[in-house]
């Protein structure tokens, strides 16, 4: 009984610490979006958020910050729609971290995988999201093209490089959930209780 108790907290643990983790790695990907765009990607700034908002909102924000960046103006700011591609962001990226806290804690991995992991993981997640999820989506919401097919619009490197960072840093999370240090604290918090 107690051990399942155990399990049970364990999972809890990494399921809560995956959704802030899940948070966090969608901050890293996004802002590394974001500086491909105003850079290399020549299409604006805070074209990233415009896209991801374009899932329920006409896509003019996501156009007018592409038309700016042409001109020579790479930060062009509409805060609405920037905020809520922000949010869809968040969520959906708390939402995968939760899902890789539960994979963690069902494989009960050793601390050399994380890495390795979280890497796979974020790859599993550009692949699903690519081919299953966006398609679906987009036909859901009519979010058309610029959803369905995000992948070729922000290009297949790119894209892959942020799904990439995104596992990178929920795998940095598992590894520290796995250090002894950790284990040691948890074992001291529990001795405490």
């Amino acid at each position: 009984m107690a051990r399942t108790a155990s399990v049970q907290e364990n999972a809890r643990r990494l399921v809560v610490g995956g959704v802030i983790a899940g948070a966090a790695a969608s901050v890293v990907m996004i802002a590394y979006a974001m500086v491909a765009a105003a850079t290399y990607q020549d299409t604006g700034f805070f074209t990233p958020l415009y896209h991801i908002a374009s899932t329920f909102i006409d896509p003019k924000a996501m156009e007018a910050s592409m038309q700016h960046s042409m001109a020579g103006d790479s930060f062009y700011l509409a805060l609405g729609p920037a905020a809520l591609g922000m949010a869809i962001h968040l969520g959906v990226g708390a939402a995968l971290g939760a899902a890789f806290g539960l994979l963690i804690a069902a494989l009960r991995s050793p601390r050399l995988a994380a890495l390795p992991l979280g890497l796979g993981y974020g790859l599993v997640v550009l692949v699903v999201m690519s081919f299953a999820v966006l398609p679906v989506v987009a036909d859901v919401f009519d979010g058309g093209k610029p959803i369905s097919d995000m992948a070729d619009m922000v290009g297949w490197g790119t894209f892959s490089l942020e799904h990439l960072i995104f596992g990178l840093v929920l795998g940095l999370w598992a590894l520290l959930q796995s250090s002894p240090v950790q284990a040691r604290r948890r074992a001291t918090a529990s001795f405490a209780a």
